[in-house]
């Protein structure tokens, strides 16, 4: 078998073994309804309890504040259509390089009539304090900004951010897709009214996720139905996927000084072998930024030549957002941070994972720099 090595961990996560185990029961001996009153749905209940429990923990939240969703896309849409749908024409702030479950939403909301501005930002992808007052206005009710970059890996001033927003009344929520499980995480400390999180993120099962909606935050429900989710989202509820959300969320959490320590070691290994070779690149994003995320714009070339060139190689890494792959144009990230055009498409995304090695990050830039230099 050819040698494999995946580095697109921003895209998604291997799911770990304990959060594999603990989804089995659910699937097979314990497969009763969460929602039905008779015996065989007792210990579904119980797990659904136990694991809202430990996911509120794991971010400083209330259990009765954590509604479980299919994903980030899924909680990034409530977030923001929920609020809108509470009738009046509000204004609502976003950035320029939010995730397109954002940014889409919120076209959505412009389609229906409601009044969106786009904040920019500074060239290591940063939102200014500054800048966001001045584009509140009198009936803004809604602030949106990333938590970490799913690209180029800035970490957003989220706490700074969020209190503007209720020093003028308005409520923030935080996509925190790329940053749940990877990054210290408390909502009371933050200041937000809403954050969106996306399990296989963090090692945990495809096709669920949370929203975080603080206590007395008025948002309209997003699933017509039955009760579940407190009357806020109806479907029966996924209990395997959402034990195995938990799982895997409470292990990230244990581990993550010491994943977070081993993912710069490869980050300084990948990053030697590459100046080393005298490549012309730029690297994107702030130096606050989510460890393992690296991101490159080389100098007059394509990126998207190298992905399928290291894919022949056995080395997967992206060129950006998964949700955009077909997409071969300059990102809209790259061309917020005004990356020079003889450098942006050649732009390249790795995002290193726990599983990876300091052989596979040296590995990867020897690659690299092979292909460029041809």
């Amino acid at each position: 078998m050819k040698h494999f090595i995946y580095a697109d961990n921003a895209a998604t996560t291997k799911l770990d073994k304990d959060a594999f185990n603990a989804m089995l029961p659910w699937l097979q001996e314990e497969y009763g309804n969460a929602s039905q009153p008779y015996s065989f749905a007792r210990k579904p209940k119980k797990a659904l309890i136990e694991a809202r429990t430990l996911i509120a923990e794991c971010i400083g939240a209330q259990p009765d504040e954590i509604y479980f969703t299919s994903g980030g896309t899924e909680s990034d849409n409530w977030a923001i259509k929920g609020i809108a749908e509470k009738g009046k024409k509000h204004h609502t702030i976003a950035t320029q390089i939010e995730h397109h479950a954002i940014l889409n939403a919120c076209r959505r909301l412009e389609h229906f009539g409601f009044q969106v501005d786009y904040l920019p930002v500074d060239k290591q992808g940063v939102v200014s304090c500054e800048d966001l007052v001045k584009f509140i206005k009198g009936n803004t009710e809604l602030i949106s900004v990333m938590m970490v970059n799913n690209e180029i890996g800035t970490i957003e001033p989220i706490k700074e951010l969020a209190t503007i927003a209720h020093d003028n009344g308005i409520l923030f929520h935080t996509d925190a897709v790329q940053a749940v499980g990877h990054i210290p995480i408390d909502v009371s400390d933050l200041c937000v009214d809403m954050l969106s999180a996306s399990a296989h993120k963090f090692n945990g099962p495809k096709g669920i996720g949370f929203l975080y909606v603080k206590r007395g935050t008025k948002i309209s429900s997003f699933v017509d139905g039955g009760a579940q989710e407190f009357h806020k989202r109806a479907g029966t509820e996924n209990i395997a996927s959402i034990v195995g959300m938990s799982i895997a969320l409470k292990k990230s959490c244990d581990e993550m000084e010491k994943v977070n320590e081993k993912l710069l070691a490869l980050d300084e290994a990948f990053n030697n072998v590459l100046l080393k070779s005298k490549i012309d690149f730029i690297r994107n994003g702030s130096n606050n930024h989510v460890p393992g995320n690296i991101n490159l714009s080389i100098c007059r070339t394509s990126g998207e030549m190298l992905l399928h060139r290291l894919d022949l190689m056995g080395i997967c890494i992206s060129t950006g957002s998964a949700c955009d792959s077909v997409n071969t144009e300059v990102s809209h990230v790259i061309k917020a941070i005004g990356v020079p055009s003889e450098y942006s498409e050649g732009t390249i995304r790795i995002s290193f994972g726990r599983d990876n090695t300091e052989e596979d990050a040296i590995m990867i830039a020897k690659a690299l720099v092979k292909v460029i230099k041809g």
